[in-house]
């Protein structure tokens, strides 16, 4: 190819005078065209997944106890996220080790296999091509080690108890011992994962009697050993009989998929359904220890201390040198130094004694040497202005609901504010007169950063709120910038009533409107069926859930594997409501069935929606 090139310039540049420079220019051309390599192009682009040539053993092979697999692919293949998506079932104590070898996936292990067992080994679509990345989906490499490959299956749904949604990196396990024990202890007969829609298959089971259960499996042990793991188990037994075959899995090695939308995907029903829940925790011990800020110090434990009692002491600090205070929850100890001699160190030592649950189970009252640390930021270059005091308001919106308490907080205590420097007026919007508002502050009995401020505020009128620099403080010295800020109280004629008529349950039950995002924005308690109504709520889409409150405890309980006691059942009104201004909305809610959540929508019977009075 460069000797015909090399002939063609020379015969460019052999040409008489007349045009010399533009032989000159194409002879460039010609040699860089000449010289410069490409690919070919066309053909379509590569959609189809790898095929299987041949695999030693055959998928299915019987009688099998080799410590070798080699599956052959028509082309080069490569392993996506293998680690977290191969699973062996039933499993093995080490897990095998997976390579590739040319166009071979090799799979490799030195355990020894147990008798007559049906091995399956799950891929997902971790096999993809190596041009491409086009998945084999759902592939299986089946063997048995006796004479027959069990073929039966075992499905169902796993769901979140309290919100009904699929979980996440889910594993479900199917144990022939029934020993309850067994989940804790040993590993289980078959496994397989939870997919994103919340179902599961188990392929290649005997037949027999089992239990079910699923587990997130923290720290990959295959069973359950950690008070922390969310767990489900079924109540009943499940037998496994030739009734309960179902058609293989297609193998989809070298079938082109069609690509699926979230909005196609159908949820399966299973024919088990498991419900995961957390263990309350019942340990007692210090999780944690920080010092946020140089006179802040926290001590966080995994229960309240309740009667119990937490005890502090700081070997070097005065009488009145610092005040403690809880949060709501009660399992928060907050420090606060009040005296700069100890603030300003970097490291203090505290002593501290609180409940702590020994090797034995018992609680006991266990002291500890706590080092609190505290490095401080390098200072900026130069002079740095001191940065006013941070303070957060309800008034920030510019709008507040009828009977909203006005609140302030900060991330440190409040002094007592200088109510010369604040000002609170009703403004005329017509003449822009101010006329003076009283009003009081009010400390927050268990929370020294927040203040409430008492006034006569009505629906309709405009206010203005003023502050001057140095009105309110921390007892650190620092103090906020000056701020104007203008409010109302909205009227009720802009908000919308949801009225309830809830049904068909014998019990009591407590009800919790949500946000569109599921978040408890309020809940009421009712012991029996009847209406409850939930008013003051702004336009926009809410949800409902139910809890089923069978221990009359006014709240949400969770399972007890110990115990056999499942979770408390919930369930979620069918749709969506959409409110909008000023409206009001009747339903009525059949809670019967229980543990149902149906997709969202604003769509259905049973609403009314009407614009408000």
């Amino acid at each position: 190819m460069m000797y015909v090139c090399m002939q063609t310039t020379m015969a460019l540049m052999n040409r008489g005078i007349f045009g010399y420079a533009l032989p000159v220019f194409l002879a460039y051309v010609v040699v860089a065209s000449c010289a410069k390599p490409s690919s070919p192009t066309g053909g379509p682009k590569d959609k189809e997944a790898p095929a299987i040539l041949k695999s030693e053993p055959a998928n299915g092979q019987t009688n099998f106890r080799g410590k070798k697999i080699i599956i052959t692919f028509n082309e080069y293949i490569q392993l996506d996220k293998i680690a977290e998506k191969f699973m062996v079932s039933p499993p093995m104590t080490k897990k095998p080790e997976i390579s590739i070898k040319g166009k071979s996936l090799v799979i490799e292990y030195d355990e020894v296999l147990r008798d007559s067992t049906t091995y399956t080994f799950y891929f997902q679509d971790a096999i993809r091509d190596l041009n491409e990345s086009n998945p084999i989906d759902n592939y299986q490499f089946v063997f048995s080690t006796g004479d027959i490959v069990d073929s039966l299956s075992v499905t169902g749904n796993v769901l979140s108890a309290f919100s009904l949604d699929p979980p996440e990196n889910t594993l479900v396990l199917l144990y022939g011992n029934l020993a309850d024990s067994a989940v804790s202890k040993t590993l289980p007969d078959y496994i397989t994962r939870v997919t994103k829609t919340g179902y599961f298959r188990i392929d290649n089971v005997r037949e027999g009697t089992y239990r079910l259960y699923a587990l997130k499996d923290n720290d990959n042990s295959k069973n359950f050993n950690l008070p922390d793991e969310d767990f489900a188990y079924l109540d009943s037994l499940v037998r496994v009989t030739p009734e309960n075959y179902i058609q293989p899995l297609p193998d989809t090695s070298g079938i082109k998929m069609p690509l699926r939308k979230e909005a196609d995907t159908i949820v399966r029903q299973g024919d088990y359904r498991l419900f995961m829940f957390r263990h309350e925790k019942t340990l007692r011990y210090l999780t944690g220890s920080p010092r946020p800020m140089k006179y802040k110090l926290q001590y966080t434990l995994s229960l309240p201390p309740d009667s119990a009692g937490f005890s502090l002491s700081i070997p070097e600090a005065e009488p009145g040198s610092y005040f403690t205070e809880r949060n709501p929850a009660g399992d928060t100890i907050i420090v606060w130094l009040t005296d700069s001699s100890l603030y300003s160190k970097s490291q203090l030592t505290t002593i501290i004694g609180y409940p702590f649950t020994d090797s034995l189970g018992d609680d006991v009252i266990k002291n500890d040497t706590v080092i609190m640390r505290f490095v401080a930021p390098r200072p900026a270059r130069g002079k740095i202005r001191p940065a006013p005091l941070r303070i957060t308001s309800s008034l920030a919106s510019g709008a507040l609901k009828p009977r909203q308490r006005i609140t302030f907080n900060s991330l440190t205590p409040f002094r007592e504010p200088d109510t010369s420097k604040i000002r609170l007026f009703e403004v005329n919007e017509k003449d822009k007169t101010k006329i003076p508002v009283p009003y009081t502050f009010v400390r927050d009995s268990v929370n020294s950063c927040r203040l409430f401020l008492d006034a006569q505020v009505v629906q309709k009128k405009n206010y203005l709120f003023i502050t001057d620099s140095a009105a309110f403080g921390n007892i650190y010295g620092e103090a906020n910038d000056s701020t104007g800020t203008r409010f109302i109280v909205r009227n009720d004629d802009t908000f919308s009533k949801l009225k309830l008529n809830i049904n068909n349950f014998e019990g009591s039950r407590i009800i919790q409107l949500l946000n569109s995002q599921d978040k408890i924005l309020r809940e009421v308690l009712m012991a029996k069926d009847g209406v409850t109504e939930f008013d003051l709520l702004d336009k926009g889409k809410y949800r409902l859930r139910v809890i089923y409150d069978l221990d009359g405890d006014g709240k949400w309980t969770t399972g007890d594997y110990r115990k056999k006691r499942q979770p408390e059942p919930v369930s979620f009104y069918p749709k969506e409501i959409d409110l909008g201004e000023n409206f009001w909305a009747d339903n009525t809610w059949d809670i019967k069935e229980k543990n149902t959540k149906k997709l969202k929508s604003t769509s259905g019977t049973g609403q009314v929606t009407r614009p408000g009075r």
